[in-house]
């Protein structure tokens, strides 16, 4: 990747500790199956809003620029349940869902989606499911034992945030799995 290329999405956070302690503890029981798992750090648990890709580092100052212009007021969203894609007899990823707030959560991605097809962002190909990426399946090693375990805790209820901001992310790819900073962050508009 060339130095002045940077590896970009749009993501909500999950600000709230004891959340994503939760979280941190599934992610724990998926790898006592012994499954080929590549988990995500506790730190880098997120929603992703809007996977970009490799952009030059003025599109991501521009992309910032026009993220700025999006208001929304902050709401709150429930993470509950496990849920797998593409489905449970060949899982790729493994992931926790949102189960109140998908509609706000939807209109976010829409405005993201409206502000970067602006600046000549293609649209996204997938339809946006809100989801928090867990761990990623890296080979069939102990599946059954792994298909066990999501089925032991689909329910499994993760805790309420307040989603008061979106952030521009950078990604960058390691060995040892990404980094993530943040290049902008644009807050909620609270309506007094």
């Amino acid at each position: 990747m060339a130095r002045d290329q940077l590896r970009v999405f749009v993501a909500v956070d999950i600000p709230d500790p004891a959340v994503l302690d939760n979280l941190a503890k599934a992610r724990d029981l998926l790898l006592e199956s012994k499954a080929d798992l590549k988990p995500v750090a506790t730190e880098n648990l997120h929603i992703t809003l809007r996977f970009i890709g490799e952009v030059p580092l003025v599109l991501a100052n521009r992309i910032c620029d026009e993220l700025y212009k999006i208001k929304f007021e902050p709401f709150k969203i429930k993470i509950k349940g496990i849920g797998v894609f593409p489905n449970i007899n060949r899982p790729r990823v493994i992931w926790a869902g949102v189960v109140e707030g998908v509609d706000y959560l939807r209109q976010l991605h829409d405005q993201v989606e409206k502000t970067l097809r602006k600046i000549g962002i293609p649209p996204e190909r997938e339809k946006f499911i809100p989801h928090i990426t867990l761990a990623r399946v890296k080979s069939g090693r102990n599946i059954q034992r792994l298909v066990k375990i999501i089925e032991s805790i689909a329910d499994m209820e993760f805790g309420e945030v307040v989603v008061d901001k979106i952030v521009l992310k950078r990604s960058v790819l390691t060995p040892s799995g990404p980094i993530y900073s943040d290049i902008c962050t644009v807050k909620a508009v609270k309506n007094e």
